[in-house]
């Protein structure tokens, strides 16, 4: 898909021109919307994408939502209580998810470890964050609630990959099925 690529290239032609002129915000935030059944496509251009940020003299890390809600739930010591409940009740969709919601969101275990994973970043002008697989949060919390929790820690350009609809300048539906968000602080690409 060709638009996935002008997106791409208009992100790192953002990169390049960093967030200097940006009133909205001061971290170095960047969203590459594309539409949520792209996702594949994406997932498939990924390696070349970071080929190219790397051809660009860009240190690219990786951050995957997906990885990272899987460690959480797996470690988390309560694990073997909700898969007993779930076998006793395994269609209370509502209740599982409150409860897998309540240790991502309320502990803030996922909040942590992106923190983690920014802090544990070169403080130089080449590194580079890349945050993927956002699906996983579904349907537990939006990026965005990150993105604000963590306002001024974001030292690296970080770019999110994000599977949704751009609505208008700064407004976001996730996923496509989400309720338009205009609390997204940071640039938006694509979409």
């Amino acid at each position: 898909m060709p638009l996935l690529d002008q997106s791409f290239d208009e992100l790192k032609f953002q990169l390049k021109q960093g967030r200097s002129l940006i009133h909205a915000g001061m971290d170095p935030v960047f969203y590459l919307v594309f539409r949520p059944e792209e996702m594949l496509d994406v997932k498939r251009r990924l390696k070349s994408w970071i080929a190219k940020l790397k051809i660009d003299g860009w240190d690219v890390h990786l951050f995957s939502m997906a990885d990272a809600v899987h460690d959480i739930l797996r470690n988390n010591e309560l694990r073997d209580v909700w898969l007993q409940s779930e076998k006793e009740d395994p269609f209370d969709f509502d209740a599982i998810n409150k409860t897998l919601s309540d240790v991502l969101v309320g502990r803030d275990e996922l909040k942590g470890m992106l923190l983690e994973k920014l802090e544990s970043l070169p403080r130089n002008q080449n590194a580079l964050l890349l945050v993927t697989d956002l699906e996983a949060i579904h349907p537990y919390l939006r990026i965005g609630y990150l993105e604000q929790r963590l306002q001024g820690k974001f030292k690296v350009p970080t770019v999110i990959l994000y599977p949704g609809i751009r609505t208008g300048r700064t407004t976001l539906k996730f996923l496509g099925i989400y309720p338009e968000d205009g609390s997204y602080r940071s640039i938006h690409i694509g979409g």
